[in-house]
């Protein structure tokens, strides 16, 4: 049923591109990271909750039609429906039914509840496109609660010796997933790019937990045991060195490997992942019991090895899918 063309993911039964790359006249989005949603597209199609986000970074005037999960449209034929990836924040997994022949295109997704998202429900397939960002065994998350515990106690720590918390996260799904972990702690301060993040979503109807916008000419210098929440943007950055006594932490399924911490040269590292793990996509791909699976991005040659090993036929394919830093920067400069 699907096409990879050069311009992205083409269906050509429903004349549509799922998260393409170059721009076309009728674009489904998974969700609004940049390497997934880009501008150029003549119409979006999107979850709700997506849409806001959609807008505030490719602009308000872009023509956007969105779809609750599990609510079905016809396009050119094509039954189309949005399910729960748990990604972030209205990330939807794109169902496609035509003739009796169903393919899923997951996007980006992870198992794991975060109680941020609306958890990952599997779609039974005969074709499942699934990413691999984390598809080596190395790669297992410890349970949400215990992470954020983790997390919990190393803050609660740098303000019993008067220190601030600085935690990199990325803008949209990692710095929500941190507030709310973080919620019930001392006042919780976000960069602006954050911020309008959360804006958005709280438009939308979403609850998150309270927070405070930092002004950056203004008081870092008088904070102590404080929680700064910033995009990976700025790590490493004049502006953040310029805050007194400051522990840094970065919060990245990449952190699960000791020597990326010490790489990056912070003091702290916390293995929190908007992605699936290793065994989450061996689950997501054996409750889709789909006969094929196509291998999007991450360690797409050793996933997909590892899958036609087990006796399901897998095959790497080639996008531009990847890199979600791009989102971040954005809404920093504008």
């Amino acid at each position: 049923m699907l096409e990879f063309r050069r311009e992205g993911i083409y269906c050509a039964q429903g004349n549509f591109y799922i998260d393409p790359w170059l721009p076309v006249d009728y674009a489904i989005i998974t969700h609004a990271h940049a390497d997934h949603a880009r501008i150029g597209m003549k119409q979006y199609l999107c979850h709700e909750l997506t849409a806001p986000i959609l807008k505030l970074r490719l602009g308000q005037d872009i023509k956007v039609q969105t779809l609750d999960y599990n609510q079905a449209i016809e396009i050119n034929s094509v039954k189309v429906s949005l399910h729960p990836a748990g990604h972030l924040i209205g990330s939807a997994q794109v169902r496609l039914e035509f003739q009796g022949k169903v393919t899923v295109v997951s996007g980006d997704y992870k198992i794991q509840d975060d109680g941020v998202s609306t958890p990952f429900e599997p779609v039974r397939c005969h074709e499942f496109i699934s990413e691999s960002t984390f598809g080596l065994p190395i790669y297992n998350w410890l349970p949400v609660d215990e992470i954020n515990q983790n997390l919990g106690e190393w803050v609660a720590n740098n303000k019993r010796n008067g220190n601030n918390s600085i935690i990199i996260g990325y803008a949209l799904g990692k710095a929500q997933r941190i507030m709310r972990a973080l919620e019930g702690f001392d006042d919780l301060y976000v960069h602006y790019a954050i911020s309008r993040i959360n804006a958005a979503f709280t438009e939308s109807g979403i609850s998150l937990p309270s927070y405070k916008t930092i002004d950056f000419n203004d008081r870092p210098k008088d904070m102590k045991g404080e929680i700064i929440i910033v995009p990976p943007s700025l790590f490493g950055s004049n502006i953040l060195k310029n805050i007194p006594n400051a522990q840094t932490a970065i919060c990245s399924g990449w952190m699960q490997v000791r020597g990326a911490r010490r790489w990056r040269s912070a003091d702290a590292g916390f293995a929190i992942s908007d992605h699936a793990d290793w065994p989450g996509l061996l689950t997501a791909v054996r409750e889709t019991a789909a006969e094929k699976v196509y291998v999007t991005h991450g360690f797409k040659a050793e996933f997909s090895r590892y899958l036609n090993e087990i006796g399901v036929e897998a095959e790497e394919i080639t996008t531009a899918f990847g890199s979600e830093e791009e989102t971040d920067e954005q809404l920093i400069k504008e």
